[in-house]
């Protein structure tokens, strides 16, 4: 009889487990273009050095800063940190798979019992013995028929975290060593900088102290030497605040590699470093190569997955138990067939009235799958957003730069012109000072037009998903394709 109506249930369930299948998987549609919007043409004879996605950075040429990315994937704390959070989702997986296997547990339990004269249904009657012993070893098994896919579905949730964390991990080492760079290229950037005004301030000096000579000499006025005094003075105070700039860009890359900044430090290199190419990608192959778009489309498959597990909990749930051990008042006997006890049948379970509590988790399932869909629309937008913006920053920082170089060979040909003249005596030494002051802005607004071309480059190559390996969006496209067809 007890086979009869496990086969009952089994087969009752089975009629209407296809009822319980999760939402099919819509990703929103985006469109997208044929090519970027900002992309230079190609240059005819430009020689670049070419960009591998694996150590992009060593493009830059700066052997400082390939050993500085080494050390941050070893010492930094965030990266450290993210791998943590990514170690914490694949164990939440793993204990959602537990629920997939049965559980088998057991138990012993030894008592010396004292019965109440006036206990109803006394055992043994009224002249049963007030004390006895009680003795129980057992084993208990609990295993939930998976039929209409809830725990399936909570396992593919979970599934689809776990990628999602792995996504994570990677968006956050590609953010590490993409802010790395940058402030690297900023601080080699104040290096140049401080070359040329140190330069400048020795050069200032040389005039000052010549129209101090001058004017003991009574050939020039205190108005000159004054204006070259307060040249040289202003020069001196850009190279303190440049230094000082550059010891904040040190102290902030020795945080970034999980070292002290009171023992960190960084010689210069005034020699610029290397403007890679970036080499030019298609817009459909962003998707496929950004961490965070892949994180986004992995968490609309865990809210899909845990919609569909929230729809399953309107059927029954069907489990197979069972019990069996030893029991007996008499410890010296325990383990003995008569004493042996065994239990074994399904149970089914249904939550007749629950006040709208399932339908109100199905809803909010539902909606929380629409957010995560609208949050990787949100992240792929910005995803060619943040690409054009830095094809555009490199194309007019390009142009920029060609105008710069111009006007410091001006400005230098007018400070020459503004000397001679001083110096036959056609003219004061006010156009002198101004035609320093244009050249030097000239030469810093060129060198920081440099910098910012390759911390430009540093960002597009983020934006482009760094030197992230391809495996793992293989991985995740796969399950994808396999959630869509359930």
């Amino acid at each position: 009889m007890m086979r009869r109506g496990f086969i009952a249930v089994a087969w009752s369930a089975a009629c209407v487990a296809g009822c319980s299948q999760a939402p099919v998987v819509h990703l929103p549609e985006i469109p997208s273009a044929t090519a970027f919007k900002e992309a230079p043409p190609a240059v005819a004879g430009t020689e670049m050095p070419p960009l591998q996605w694996d150590s992009w950075w060593q493009a830059f040429g700066d052997p400082a800063l390939d050993g500085l990315e080494q050390q941050l994937l070893q010492n930094s704390p965030d990266l450290a940190s993210a791998l943590a959070r990514y170690q914490q989702a694949r164990a939440a997986t793993d204990a959602l798979r537990a629920a997939e296997s049965p559980t088998l547990g057991t138990s012993l339990n030894v008592q010396r019992n004292r019965q109440s004269d006036r206990r109803p249904l006394r055992v043994l009657g009224p002249n049963s013995p007030d004390e006895y012993n009680s003795a129980t070893l057992g084993l208990d098994f609990q295993y939930e028929l998976d039929l209409w896919g809830r725990v399936k579905q909570q396992v593919a949730a979970g599934s689809a975290n776990e990628r999602a964390a792995q996504a994570d991990l990677a968006a956050a080492r590609l953010a590490l060593q993409a802010q790395l760079a940058d402030t690297l290229v900023s601080l080699r950037g104040l290096d140049q900088e401080a070359r040329l005004l140190q330069e400048t301030e020795a050069a200032y000096q040389r005039a000052a102290e010549l129209i101090g000579r001058r004017h003991d000499a009574g050939i020039a006025s205190g108005l000159d030497l004054a204006r070259a005094e307060g040249q040289l003075a202003s020069t001196r105070s850009q190279l303190r605040q440049s230094r000082a700039q550059r010891a904040v860009q040190e102290h902030a890359i020795a945080a970034l590699v999980g070292a002290s900044a009171s023992s960190f430090s960084l010689p210069a290199e005034p020699v610029p470093m290397t403007l890679p190419q970036v080499p030019p990608l298609q817009p459909s192959t962003l998707l496929q190569r950004r961490p965070d778009v892949l994180a986004a489309q992995q968490r609309v498959l865990a809210a899909n997955a845990s919609a569909g597990a929230a729809r399953a909990a309107f059927f029954p749930a069907v489990q197979l138990s069972g019990q069996a051990g030893f029991q007996s008042s008499d410890l010296g006997r325990f383990i003995e067939m008569p004493n042996l006890f065994w239990a074994l049948g399904p149970t089914l379970v249904f939550n007749l009235l629950d006040g709208g509590r399932r339908r109100a988790d199905n809803a909010r399932a539902d909606a929380a799958v629409e957010e995560a869909a609208q949050r990787y629309r949100g992240v792929v937008l910005a995803a060619f957003q943040q690409t054009e913006d830095q094809l555009a920053l490199l194309g007019r920082y390009g142009e920029a730069a060609v105008a710069e170089r111009q006007a410091t060979v001006a400005t230098a040909r007018a400070l020459a012109l503004a000397t001679n003249r001083y110096n036959a005596g056609a003219a004061s030494y006010l156009e002198v000072v101004s035609s320093q002051t244009a050249n030097l802005q000239a030469q810093r607004s060129a060198l920081d037009l440099g910098t910012r071309q390759r911390r430009a480059t540093v960002q597009l190559v983020r934006a482009l998903g760094g030197g992230w390996s391809a495996e793992l969006a293989q991985t995740a496209a796969a399950a994808t394709d396999a959630a869509a067809q359930r």
